[in-house]
């Protein structure tokens, strides 16, 4: 029996469930079929999360993820595709013709993990620029960036900075009631 490797099957899922709501899949099933060829992948019915990144010539375009596994891994990266293409509100939708020159990366992140910190200064001492994705929580403030953000802005403080403005708070901003937490991710993103 051939293995497949699990990034090509989460980025044909992706791209698949995008076609089908723009309307834009061809095959023998019709424009409306929900079969994907997935259902012989067990590890696709275990709850997961994820987060799927749209790209057009290296610039941002759609994402959307859930930082809490609460629904089977098919289900998640499917909905955030379509989510990532329609309803990312930075974004007007994705039309039919933009398709071909977009890009689709899938990231799976691990379970967060609560950081201890006793002070900002404590908190950026433990991050680790290209591995951490991380969760900022204050009250109803919340917001987070993946791990492949370390590439944009590689200084934690910056890091940390730009997170808060995510979360509609100042960037110089700092409670003992503010939480983070770290996860890491598996990612798979399509070639030109």
């Amino acid at each position: 029996m051939q293995t497949i490797d699990q990034g090509t099957v989460l980025l044909a899922m992706a791209r698949g469930a995008i076609e089908r709501a723009l309307d834009t899949r061809t095959d023998s099933r019709g424009a409306h079929s929900t079969s994907d060829g997935t259902e012989a992948f067990e590890w696709l019915q275990i709850h997961g999360s994820s987060f799927v990144t749209l790209t057009q010539t290296g610039q941002l375009r759609g994402c959307i993820g859930t930082l809490e596994a609460w629904r089977p891994l098919k289900d998640d990266v499917q909905a955030n595709a379509v989510a990532a293409a329609l309803r990312d509100p930075r974004f007007e939708p994705l039309q039919a013709r933009e398709l071909p020159h977009t890009r689709v990366e899938v990231s799976l992140l691990s379970t967060p993990e609560p950081l201890e910190f006793q002070s900002e200064a404590d908190a950026l001492a433990q991050l680790r620029p290209g591995v951490d994705g991380i969760v900022l929580a204050h009250g109803q403030h919340r917001s987070t960036f993946l791990p492949q953000v370390w590439e944009q802005l590689p200084d934690p403080v910056d890091f940390m900075a730009h997170l808060k403005r995510k979360a509609s708070l100042p960037a110089h901003f700092w409670a003992q009631e503010l939480r983070l937490h770290r996860y890491s991710v598996s990612k798979w993103k399509e070639t030109p």
